[in-house]
């Protein structure tokens, strides 16, 4: 199995976690929603996969390109 990151796209904070340890997901599945400069941004996951691992908690804040989750993907 390989493990894959899910990324925040920008600077912001953690509005609203979507997804728990242990859930299963999609490719293009939403993770989470980000906050930044009043706008929302959806986390998507990057493979389909368990989650593995949230890395971040909801108001925490994060920046571009942090790993916000891990995904274990069979691919």
């Amino acid at each position: 199995m390989a493990r894959v990151d899910a990324l925040a796209s920008v600077t912001g904070t953690v509005w609203k976690i979507e997804k728990n340890v242990g859930d299963s997901v999609a490719e293009g599945d939403e993770i989470m929603i980000l906050e930044s400069m009043k706008m929302e941004i959806v986390v998507e996951a990057p493979a389909a996969g368990t989650i593995a691992e949230i890395t971040v908690a909801e108001q925490d804040p994060v920046d571009e390109d942090q790993v916000v989750a891990v995904i274990e993907s069979g691919s």
